[in-house]
């Protein structure tokens, strides 16, 4: 080879190595320029890395930080918890699900000082035993098996019940337990040491007042037997001194006697009814009764103080109205008498208006009843209105009253009305008047319907009377019953309006110039035959004036309405009258034939024992009297009474055990004599108890004349000699006398003539036995001796007395 080939292929090798050298250092400038991106990304995550790692050392040392701070926070917060654990006076135990203690403040330690035993890990059988084997429960004389038994049993239910315990030192400790989700148990133990020895005292309290009031009851009723005792002898000594002759002062006197001891005992009524209603003693006794006659009756006790003071009494009582209820007739009658009591107390003129108004109950036969009291009185302050209905409330003040009565009243209708139900209301002004109200929710009783019988065809009335309530009352009434009316206030003009289109004349007796009757003559004298109504307060004056013969009827004002319908039944039928009594026309003396009645009264008191023989004066009968029971037991046996009445309280032997020693007597002999409870102890089960200990029948001193009269008459036993040659009693309601115009329906008759048909007049008995007591029986016979007692005698001339007034 020669040198130029060499050399050429040296330049060849030479090239090649160049251009591989160049291309390995393009491989490697790729290389290193790929090597830099990598390590430039690597670095750039390596710096990333870095500082999340510096994050998260910075986060973990917040961490540890924050870690450090809630362990401190929690530490603090679990020494203060423990530190009021520890402050709290009561135990505090914390449990595991095996019953091992955990924890408990030095409270719960303390019971069981001493015990080092008791700590954290003791169990609670463990405690439980050593409670009851240190003495540490007084577990009384319970075995301590059977307690620890007791108290595991209720460790053991879901939800155990408070437990109390006594522990060795007197005091109570009060276990309660309360099991968390995962078994664990809180039990806290109260100290009710306190409350323990409180409730002991209140019940030695509440025992002594029960005590005082056992002793305040056995004080009333004692105080009511002591007081009624002597006023036994104080009203039936004046009720018996009425019955003689007296001048007009003596019998002021006496009356004045009469009224102050009914005054004494209804202040005594008063305070026992309050003192029963206090102690929720007093039970309503629902039964049928008449309201409409109930207001009546109470109106005719009060109608006399309302006539001494000029004041009129009305009833509005609605026209659709039942009358017929079921309830409490005493406990109505009594918040009746309280409330139209009360109204014409403090009433000096004007009217005193009951209104009566009763609203179906929906889905039900009970009867919303509204009573309402009005009067035209001195009113309320309102400041005092809110009061009115206060204990021993009054409006005036105690350094200016002007009105006597115990301030009870009220209150005693409150309570009353609230035990039936109902409430009560007052709207006053002063010197204006009141409206007292009630309203209670009563069964209605028999047939609801309240529509009256149907009535004649009026036609067109004239209603004359002076006051102008009278006439819208009437003119309501008749209006709803198709009569058309024409109204005035005179006599005068009655005449002046009075012409043949008038089919009826309703005229009140007392009015100023002409009265009602001397209206009817009038209307007589002038030709005219229109029937004539009288209302009067006053009506056995009335019959017995000579104008009599002009009337159709007269009703006794306030007029019940089913009398008003039964006088307006019999127009065209002839006047309602009744025949003069004549010699021949006497009712015939019951025969004389028979022994005498044979009377035992047995009654320690003198006083009480002359007032029973002064009322039996007059009576056909034996009297014997006995001073004890043991006396009435021996009397029994040796006198063979037939009516028997008996004090309940006396010496040796009282009342119930004597009857209960009768009572065995006649087991063996078949026979019964009636015996009559005469009693002052008025509380509210008395009666009850008199029944209960065999006597048949009961009379609350002090004793009236008429219900001793009456019980001797109606328990005489037949075919012995009456005890009085006329039988007291009045003619029934709804038996028309013999002479009445064919009248059938007696019922206006009984209340237009209750005094003449209750008794004979008293100048025409001259010629019977003086020695017959007066007729009673009842209400009607008591209206009219109250308003006999209490009118004016009348005068038989052309200008009449203006009776009532």
């Amino acid at each position: 080879m020669t040198l130029a080939s060499k050399l050429a292929e040296e330049r060849r090798a030479r090239l090649a190595a160049e251009r591989l050298l160049e291309q390995k250092q393009a491989e490697l400038q790729a290389a290193n320029r790929k090597l830099g991106r990598h390590a430039k990304h690597l670095s750039e995550q390596i710096h990333e890395k870095r500082a999340e790692v510096e994050t998260v050392l910075s986060e973990h040392e917040r961490v540890k930080s924050d870690l450090s701070a809630a362990n401190q926070r929690i530490e603090v917060a679990e020494r203060r918890l423990w530190l009021s654990i520890e402050t709290i006076r009561d135990g505090f135990a914390f449990w595991d699900a095996e019953g091992r203690m955990i924890a408990a403040n030095n409270a719960w330690m303390t019971i069981f000082d001493g015990l080092t035993e008791v700590s954290p890990g003791v169990s609670y059988i463990r405690m439980l035993q050593l409670a009851t084997e240190e003495g540490v429960v007084d577990i009384g004389e319970d075995p301590p098996q059977i307690w620890r038994q007791g108290m595991l049993a209720r460790w053991h239910t879901p939800n155990p019940d408070p437990r109390v315990i006594r522990l060795w030192n007197g005091q109570y400790v009060k276990l309660l337990d309360q099991k968390g989700h995962d078994g664990d148990v809180v039990t806290l133990a109260l100290n009710i040491t306190g409350t323990v020895r409180y409730e002991r005292r209140l019940r030695q309290a509440r025992q002594r007042a029960e005590a005082a009031n056992r002793a305040k009851s056995t004080f009333l009723a004692n105080m009511s037997h002591e007081i009624r005792t002597p006023m036994n002898g104080v009203v039936g000594m004046a009720d018996l001194l009425g019955d003689t002759g007296l001048t007009d002062e003596q019998r002021i006197y006496v009356d004045t006697i009469r009224s102050s001891g009914e005054a004494l005992l209804e202040i005594i009524n008063d305070v026992l009814d309050y003192s029963k209603i206090e102690a929720e003693k007093l039970v309503l006794h629902a039964r049928p009764f008449d309201l409409e006659r109930c207001i009546h009756e109470v109106l005719l006790l009060l109608q006399p103080g309302a006539r001494e003071k000029g004041l009129s009494l009305l009833i509005d009582y609605d026209l659709f109205t039942p009358t017929s209820f079921i309830g409490d007739p005493g406990r109505i009658r009594q918040v009746l008498t309280n409330l139209i009591g009360n109204a014409v107390k403090f009433t000096s003129r004007g009217h005193v208006l009951i209104r009566v108004l009763a609203l179906p109950c929906t889905n039900s036969t009970d009867a919303n009843l509204t009573v309402t009291v009005e009067d035209t009185g001195i009113g309320i302050a309102p400041g005092k209105a809110g009061m009115i209905f206060g204990e021993f409330a009054q409006i005036d003040s105690e350094s200016t009253r002007q009105f006597e009565g115990t301030g009870l009243g009220l209150a005693i209708s409150q309570r009353l009305i609230r035990l039936m139900g109902g409430t009560i209301w007052v709207d006053s002004e002063l010197g204006a008047g009141s409206a007292f109200g009630f309203r209670i929710s009563l069964p209605v009783a028999g047939d609801t319907r309240a529509e009256p019988e149907p009535v004649p065809n009026l036609g067109r009335v004239l209603i004359v009377d002076s006051n102008p309530l009278h006439i819208s009352i009437l003119e309501k009434q008749l209006e709803l019953l198709g009569a058309e009316t024409l109204s005035c206030q005179s006599a005068g003009k009655a005449l002046a309006l009075l012409d043949d289109s008038i089919t009826l004349v309703l005229t009140d007796h007392n009015m100023e110039a002409m009265d009602g009757l001397e209206l009817a003559e009038a209307i007589r004298e002038s030709g005219s035959d229109v029937p004539i109504i009288l209302l009067s307060p006053a009506v056995h004056f009335a019959e017995m004036d000579p104008a009599r013969r002009h009337l159709h009827a007269i009703l006794q004002r306030p007029t019940l309405r089913d009398d008003l319908f039964r006088v307006l039944r019999t127009l065209g039928a002839g006047p309602v009258v009744r025949p003069p009594r004549t010699a021949e026309a006497k009712p015939p003396r019951p025969s004389t034939g028979g022994r005498r009645c044979r009377v035992l009264a047995a009654e320690d008191n003198k006083t009480n024992r002359l007032v029973f023989e002064k009322i039996l004066a007059s009576a056909d009968v034996d009297l014997r009297f006995a001073k004890n029971g043991l006396e009435a037991v021996q009397a029994h046996v040796e006198f063979a009474p037939d009516v028997i009445f008996m004090d309940i309280s006396m010496p040796l032997m009282d009342g119930k055990e004597a009857t209960q020693r009768i009572r065995a007597a006649e087991a063996a002999s078949g026979k019964r004599v009636p015996i009559v409870a005469m009693t002052a102890y008025a509380m509210e089960d008395d009666e009850e108890k008199v029944i209960a200990a065999g006597l048949d029948h009961y009379l609350p001193k002090p004793l009236r004349k008429a219900d001793v009269l009456d019980k001797l008459a109606s328990l005489t036993p037949a075919g012995l000699r009456p005890p009085f040659h006329m039988k007291p009693e009045v003619a029934p309601a709804g038996a028309a006398p013999s002479g009445a115009g064919g009248v059938s329906d007696a019922g206006a008759e009984a209340h237009s003539q209750p005094e003449a048909a209750a008794k004979p007049k008293r100048a025409e008995t001259a010629d019977t036995d003086s020695s017959l007591p007066e007729p009673l029986g009842g209400d009607e016979s008591f209206a009219a001796a109250i308003e006999e007692a209490s009118s004016p005698p009348p005068v038989f001339m052309r200008r009449r007395g203006k009776s009532g007034t």
